[in-house]
């Protein structure tokens, strides 16, 4: 455990809450509990501070994912697959994430988020679909191996590599791809979430860059803010996700520009 105050541990709790809320919701939860990790542990090396949130997040993820999966329709061998896919893909973007600029990617992500935004906005039906259509429907080959291939892969090497709204991506990427509604397709990445976190901190154990006391600490709330939210996106439907989703999306375009602008 670091040298910190018993108030920056609080804080430290109480923001792994409230990003184990957002990323079961809609994903994105890094944009709040990694920066406040930097700020909490300002002394603390780059390197660990990413592998605590790494081992933090994983575990809120998970919780969300089980919560997901007693009550939401979920392809889980589908969802497997595309998470085995997204393990090997975040795993080799750690590996090239040593030799790649982040002022290269912010402002490339920043255009995408924005695009994204603009596209859930002018398609008000996106991801409305009925509850249960993304698992009662056949979903075309060439669907699944897409989603497997560039959702997983793709996402999954971003995730490693870079990671501010892997949930996020993950979570419009296969309700475009595969046609499911917000609430199921947030339960499926969730799973495929997990899958990313594992293969990152994987790496991160490796390289023995984890504080596991402040993260087991950490990851206790959350876990409780994941399956809070897990069960208000059941309960509350599409709408209350996608209003979420646009607000995280917005957030997150403001902290990478704020990121650019101070670079």
């Amino acid at each position: 455990m670091p040298d910190i105050t018993l108030t920056t541990l609080i804080l430290l709790c109480l923001a792994a809450a409230a990003a184990g809320w957002i990323d079961a919701v809609v994903g994105g939860g890094g944009l709040l509990l990694l920066p406040a990790l930097l700020l909490g542990l300002p002394h603390v090396p780059a390197a660990h501070v990413l592998g605590t949130n790494k081992a933090v997040a994983i575990v809120g993820t998970s919780g969300a994912a089980v919560t997901f999966l007693r009550k939401a329709p979920v392809r889980v061998g589908l969802a497997v697959r595309i998470g085995l896919m997204a393990l090997a893909g975040s795993m080799t973007g750690a590996f090239f994430a040593a030799g790649i600029s982040s002022e290269v990617l912010r402002p490339v992500i920043m255009v995408v988020l924005l695009g994204v935004a603009a596209f859930v906005m002018l398609r008000p039906s996106f991801g409305t679909a009925a509850a249960g259509d993304g698992t009662d429907r056949p979903v075309a080959r060439a669907r699944i191996i897409t989603a497997i291939v560039l959702v997983g892969g793709g996402i999954g090497f971003y995730d490693g590599l870079f990671g501010p709204g892997t949930g996020t991506f993950l979570v419009l990427a296969l309700t475009a791809v595969l046609h499911l509604d917000l609430v199921t397709a947030s339960a499926t990445a969730k799973i495929v979430n997990v899958c990313t976190n594992a293969g990152a901190l994987a790496m991160f154990a490796y390289q023995g860059t984890v504080l596991w006391q402040l993260a087991v600490v950490m990851a206790v709330f959350n876990l409780a803010g994941g399956m809070i939210g897990a069960k208000m996106a059941l309960s509350r439907g599409s709408g209350f996700v996608r209003a979420v989703l646009l607000t995280v999306v917005f957030s997150l375009v403001a902290k990478l520009g704020f990121d650019q602008w101070n670079a």
